[in-house]
């Protein structure tokens, strides 16, 4: 019996009766954190960080949810399952499972640039290891963070010097606070969506520090937004609703748009790169840090990732599960509450 299995619920550890970020509802899941596609609603039972519980209870309701501090050791029926930071967004983790000297780490989603908001990525070394590759191609290479922050301060003082309106758009948990805490707010004001702001709110009850936002109300003038900075969700592009600000410039930051025809697709006038998840050289140097000869490759580009490993000699195999990562990114009608990028 394999510590963990991959089954049509989910990872499950059969010896401790549990499931890792289930895709169907089961009795006792942890969840790596509070994104859709790896915290959905219908378990019986939930463990996840302190730092996740708000917003995944904020998104699900009524739950029965414990929360661990990372670092800290549940034992099961002899297993002993840890949290460790996974740096993608706020309270993300990386789940290490034990049992008898054998370790798997199932990562969920990460990245390694430290955000300054997320707690930073730690490698941990491991025999199996379980990883995405959203961006698993040689194309996919970040520039550093500060880079990408720059061009975005341009943008917006260009706009504001030609009287438009900024529009930018990230999903409403992590996209949208880490470029709250990248951009320079003493530019101008920022406004958010609604559901942006839902997740501010949170966020900030639980002591995470944000720059000041203003939520974008039908009592603000449609005077007080040129110049200014308007932080909004994909799902909104196109509709009804950003039709309120007058002339606007409407920029997408995204790892998608290291890709040609990206930007065109999702409408947007600027472009910038800024992932939440691994580039190429971040995923190939995650997997050489924990020393792991076994990977198990969950989504994004699984079946070219899974090869180029069996070629650097370890045993890299691919899996089907219901993860997507930022592929929702890549539907501007996705929702703009429950989806990542």
């Amino acid at each position: 019996m394999a510590l963990l299995e991959f089954t049509d619920h989910g990872i499950y550890c059969p010896r401790a009766k549990v499931y890792i970020d289930p895709w169907k509802p089961v009795d006792r899941a942890l969840i790596t954190h509070g994104h859709a596609d790896h915290s959905r609603w219908g378990h019986k039972a939930y463990l996840a960080t302190h730092a996740a519980g708000p917003v995944i209870r904020h998104r699900l309701g009524d739950i029965r949810l414990q929360t661990v501090a990372f670092g800290d050791v549940t034992t099961i029926n002899g297993v002993r399952f840890s949290f460790h930071p996974a740096g993608h967004i706020i309270g993300s983790a990386q789940i290490r499972v034990e049992y008898q000297g054998e370790v798997w780490v199932a990562s969920g989603d990460y990245k390694l640039e430290d955000d300054g908001l997320s707690e930073a990525w730690e490698p941990i070394k491991c025999h199996h290891f379980i990883t995405e590759s959203t961006f698993g191609l040689p194309v996919y290479r970040w520039q550093p963070q500060e880079t990408v922050f720059a061009d975005i301060n341009r943008w917006w003082r260009a706009n504001q010097a030609a009287g438009k309106v900024s529009v930018l758009t990230g999903y409403a948990l992590g996209k949208a606070q880490r470029l709250l805490h990248g951009v320079d707010a003493g530019i101008g004001r920022i406004y958010t969506h609604g559901a942006i702001e839902n997740t501010n709110e949170v966020l900030r009850e639980q002591g995470i520090q944000l720059p000041p936002t203003i939520r974008v109300t039908n009592d603000i003038s449609k005077k007080d937004y040129p110049g200014q900075l308007v932080l909004t969700t994909p799902g909104s592009v196109g509709q009804p609703w950003i039709k309120k600000f007058g002339p606007f410039s409407l920029g997408a930051a995204s790892g998608w748009m290291a890709l040609r025809g990206a930007r065109r697709r999702r409408g947007a006038d600027r472009g910038f790169v800024l992932s939440d998840h691994c580039d190429w050289p971040g995923l190939l140097e995650a997997i050489a840090l924990t020393e792991a000869e076994n990977i198990y490759v969950t989504h994004g580009y699984t079946a070219i990732f899974s090869k180029y490993l069996r070629g650097l000699g370890l045993n890299a195999v691919e899996l089907e599960t219901e993860y997507e990562g930022e592929l929702a990114e890549m539907d501007t009608k996705a929702s703009a509450d429950d989806q990542e990028d």
